[in-house]
């Protein structure tokens, strides 16, 4: 096994999806995936706490370029415009390796209660951080609120059909899913 390879952290995460959709997620052990990932268990350990931490790797840096771009959309932005800057600025942090992953983690994610209850929690860590980003614009709490949850909505659209298309760039489908969602809620009425 090398000492160092990069794209340790990567492998990690493919290698944990794989093996947690093969085996299911309480039979995988951090071993295993260390093995499958060409890696010890102490670089495993450097990366992620966890074997559970491994499916929202990347989180805080997704949920920072949502909102940083949500704080720089134009001043007289809207709040679902300024969601679709925030969701424009995270398809930066997407390629084709999170496009290749997201059937596979899908699949994974449905193996487990766990990693059910993880998703989860990182849906609503991913509201939390727009609608806090909303809010230091100036936007009413439950405007906010509201929009953040949208935001999250469209970003899982888009990034299920994006996930299954061979189209290298996320963006055009969160912004799909952002508009198609704003034009559904418009008919509630």
């Amino acid at each position: 096994m090398a000492r160092w390879e990069p794209g340790a952290r990567e492998r990690l995460v493919l290698a944990a999806v794989d093996l947690f959709t093969e085996q299911g997620y309480d039979a995988t052990t951090v071993a295993q995936i260390a093995e499958r990932a060409g890696v010890t268990k102490s670089t495993f350990f450097r990366h992620f706490p966890d074997k559970r931490e491994l499916l929202v790797a990347g989180q805080e840096t997704l949920s920072g370029l949502l909102a940083e771009g949500i704080a720089e959309a134009p001043a007289d932005a809207g709040p679902l415009e300024a969601v679709a800057a925030g969701l424009e600025r995270a398809s930066s942090a997407f390629g084709p390796m999170n496009r290749d992953l997201g059937p596979r983690l899908k699949a994974a994610v449905a193996t487990s209660t766990e990693l059910q209850e993880r998703d989860a929690l990182k849906s609503v860590s991913l509201a939390a951080a727009m609608t806090a980003a909303l809010t230091a614009r100036g936007v009413a709490d439950s405007v906010a609120a509201l929009a953040g949850e949208l935001g999250v909505l469209a970003f899982k659209r888009g990034y299920a059909a994006w996930s299954e298309s061979d189209r290298d760039e996320f963006a055009p489908f969160a912004l799909a899913a952002l508009a198609e969602l704003r034009a559904a809620s418009a008919s509630l009425g």
